[in-house]
C-alpha cells in the first residue's frame, strides 16, 4: 500500500531528487514530484512525496517542522484536491 504525502514550505530550488534523500532517511520513498506553475515552470514551493504505509506515520512525524533548506517543512497526508475526478 502507498501513502501520498503533502510537502509544503519547500525552498524554490528543490528538485526531486532532494526531496527523495531527505524523506529517505526516516523511510521508503516511492517517488517524489514538485509541482510548478504551468506558466513559468518555476517551483510552487510544495510537493508531494509517495511512501509505504508502514513507513508513512512515522516519516509524518520526523518531517513535519523539520529544518530543510533553511525552511521549516509543513509535512501531511495528502488530501483529494477539491473538484478533481475521483
Amino acid at each position: 500500500m502507498v501513502r501520498t504525502l503533502y510537502v509544503g514550505n519547500l525552498p524554490w530550488g528543490t528538485k526531486p531528487e532532494d526531496l527523495t534523500a531527505a524523506f529517505s532517511a526516516h523511510g521508503e520513498v516511492i517517488s517524489s514530484r514538485i509541482i510548478t506553475d504551468r506558466d513559468t515552470g518555476r517551483s510552487r514551493g510544495f510537493g508531494f512525496v509517495e511512501v509505504g504505509d508502514a513507513d508513512a506515520d512515522r516519516i509524518i512525524e520526523a518531517m513535519n517542522g523539520a529544518e530543510f533548506g533553511g525552511r521549516t517543512l509543513t509535512v501531511n497526508e495528502a488530501r483529494a484536491r477539491e473538484g478533481a475526478p475521483q
